[in-house]
Formats: C-alpha cells, sequence, structure tokens
C-alpha cells in the first residue's frame, strides 16, 4: 500500500540542525499562515486536564472505583484528554528514558543520520510527516519506531547509541503497552461493553499495534510564527504522552479556544484518537491538538500510540447502534485511513469528519 512513498519529494532539513545555526528569522517553509499561528505570552490561557488516580480504577473500595470510573467517562466525552497518576509505570524509568532519548539528539548529526527514515513506514529519525512537495512544515524533529506487534519490530532500527537506549525504550515500551491495555479495558466498561470489547475490535492482545514517536522541539527564534506540530487529532486508538514537565507544549482546542496543558510531574497525558472515535461511535471524542515551540528551551516528549490491526475493518460497536443512534461512520481499515495523513500531514478533524456515513454529515 506504502509503495507510492518510499522516498521524501525534496531534501530534508534537521531542525535541530537549523535552530543551532544561530538564524534570527526561521525559513518560510515553517512560517504558518496567520490563523495558524500560535497565542504566546500574555495570551496563553493554561488548563489542567482531568487528573485520575489510575490505582482508584481498580480499587476495592467500591465508592473510589465508580466515582474513578465517572471520571474517566466524562474525560473521554467532554475533553478527549485526561491525565493519570499513580498508573503504575516506574517513574525512575520514566526518566531515564526521557534522558538516553536526550542523550541521543544531542549527537552529531552524521550518527543521527544513519537512522534517516522515509515514509514508507516513518520508522527511524525524520523531520517531516507529510510527502507532498512544498509543504508547510514543522518546527521538530522525531525518532518512530515499532514496539508491536511483535512482526514489524526491528531493533536494529533503534538507535544502538546511547548504549542504553534500546534496552530502555524495550522495557519502557512494555510497561506503557501493559498501561493501555488497562485503559482500554475502562473505556469498554464505561461505555457498557465487555471489557475485552474494544481490544478485540483492535485485533486482541497479539495484534495491537504500537509505536513510539520521540518528538525534540529545538528552541526556536521565532516560535509566534510556526508550530512544533501543527494542529490535528491523533488517527489511531489512544496516545499516552510523557510530556516535558518543564516546558510547556502541548495545546488542546475547547470550545473553539487553544488551552496550554500543565503537565503534572510523573503523570501521562492520555488522549483518545480517531479510531475509539469511531468504534464508541462518537461518544468518546478524538480532539484537535497542536504543539508551541519555545524561544529558550528545547523541549522533548515520548508518544505512544496504540492502535487497531492495520488492515481490519473498524466501524462502530454493533452494541451501542439504536435506530435513533444510527452508525456514524462507514467501515475502514486503519491501513486505509491514516494514507491519507501520510501524505498530506497533519489536517485537523478533516479525517474522521470525512468517516460519516452519507446523511450523517453537520
Amino acid at each position: 500500500m506504502m509503495n507510492c512513498l518510499q522516498s521524501w519529494p525534496e531534501p530534508v532539513t534537521r531542525v535541530q540542525s537549523l535552530a543551532a545555526s544561530g538564524i534570527q528569522a526561521i525559513p518560510e517553509r515553517y512560517i504558518k499562515s496567520p490563523s495558524h499561528r500560535p497565542l504566546l505570552n500574555d495570551d496563553v490561557q493554561e488548563v489542567n486536564v482531568p487528573v485520575i488516580d489510575f490505582q482508584n480504577l481498580f480499587s476495592g473500595d467500591r465508592g473510589l472505583r465508580e466515582e474513578a470510573l465517572c471520571c474517566v467517562h466524562n474525560a473521554c466525552r467532554e475533553w478527549g484528554f485526561f491525565q493519570v497518576v499513580n498508573h503504575g509505570v516506574n517513574h525512575e524509568l520514566m526518566k531515564r528514558t526521557c534522558e538516553v532519548w536526550h542523550e541521543f539528539f544531542n549527537l552529531p548529526l552524521e550518527v543521527k543520520q544513519e537512522y534517516a527514515n522515509t515514509p514508507a513506514t516513518y520508522e527511524g529519525y525524520g523531520s517531516r510527516v507529510g510527502v507532498e512537495k512544498g509543504a508547510s512544515l514543522d518546527w521538530s524533529d522525531y525518532f518512530f519506531l515499532h514496539f508491536m506487534p511483535l512482526s514489524l519490530v526491528n531493533k536494529n532500527k533503534w538507535p544502538a547509541i546511547p548504549a542504553s537506549c534500546r534496552e530502555l525504550v524495550a522495557e519502557y515500551g512494555s510497561e506503557v503497552v501493559r498501561l493501555c491495555g488497562k485503559l482500554m479495558k475502562v473505556f469498554s466498561m464505561n461505555l457498557g461493553l465487555q471489557e475485552d470489547s474494544l481490544l478485540n475490535a483492535f485485533g486482541g492482545e497479539e495484534n495491537v499495534g504500537a509505536c513510539l514517536r520521540v518528538n525534540y522541539y529545538p528552541k526556536c527564534p521565532q516560535p509566534d510564527l510556526t508550530l512544533g506540530l501543527s494542529q490535528h487529532s491523533d488517527p489511531g486508538g489512544m496516545t499516552l504522552l510523557l510530556p516535558d514537565e518543564n516546558v510547556a507544549g502541548l495545546q488542546v482546542r475547547r470550545k473553539g479556544s487553544w488551552l496550554t496543558v500543565n503537565p503534572i510531574p510523573n503523570a501521562f497525558i492520555i488522549n483518545i484518537g480517531d479510531q475509539i472515535q469511531v468504534l464508541s461511535n462518537a461518544i468518546y471524542q478524538s480532539v484537535e491538538h497542536r504543539v508551541i515551540v519555545n524561544s529558550n528551551k528545547d523541549r522533548l516528549s515520548l508518544a505512544l500510540f496504540y492502535n487497531p490491526k492495520s488492515d481490519l475493518l473498524l466501524e462502530p460497536c454493533k452494541e451501542l447502534l439504536t435506530k435513533d443512534q444510527p452508525a456514524l461512520y462507514k467501515p475502514m481499515t486503519f491501513d486505509e485511513y491514516r494514507l491519507t495523513i501520510r501524505i498530506k500531514g497533519p489536517c485537523g478533524k478533516k479525517q474522521v469528519e470525512s468517516l460519516k456515513s452519507p446523511g450523517q454529515c453537520n
């Protein structure tokens, strides 16, 4: 399917190298249209997205458990985002994994270039998403790699330097994927489904997809003109983001306004992806978000994407459909769905809205 995307349409510029060159003005390719530029400084509205104490979701205290389940349900309906604390992933592991990626991005360019990616899989070291020639670019570099299914995992494509990178990434991925599986059960129960319903719709534990994108946002001389990542909703199932707790950057769109998320130390930010919006028949909503950049500080974050098996047809769960609430979305595989994004790059929520069945569009 990806044969049309074997190479980038033009030479790739590493944003970190641009930033390190001492430029005072960013190249035109990175300047966003006025309507897409961020508000910065005094105009930024900061927000605390809902915070869930994850251990309460499995508490023996029925009151605590039901309150936590209700909080997750409301966050998925109203926000599409929430933070989890007491999630069971080792805090020291989280810290060390971030540190090793900082070390990777600070390696000489020629070392990182050995892992340069192509649009065919995105796996490796990259600096752009869409393949349309002349497209507007984001102020970021990244490293993308696969955890699951095992048939896609090739650790030779993971950085061999620093020496601890592969081991830390494998351990981190294992713990975070386990957390995703627990969240899928919580979402299923809250929707009134069997606890394994959403996971089974994704292809079951052995077939789900999981991949890591490490985002590196270099400091930028004109942060008011560009974005680290353009506005989009995540195309897959859900995303677990380990943000930089010292440098805010994630913004979510809520009621027409862009709000900057205040990250909590040692918390994950969870966001609903388009495929869970489809499966839940829009009871749960994916939400547009974007990343702003900083004039004084670099920023690094780890995004773990938890996705359905790529060739399975996904459509709203039959148990959630009624005469008054028919299926909003036509069936489509995840492979088909993400191809558009791989060609055009991030595009708000246009992609998921385009799936709506005839007669269901607003």
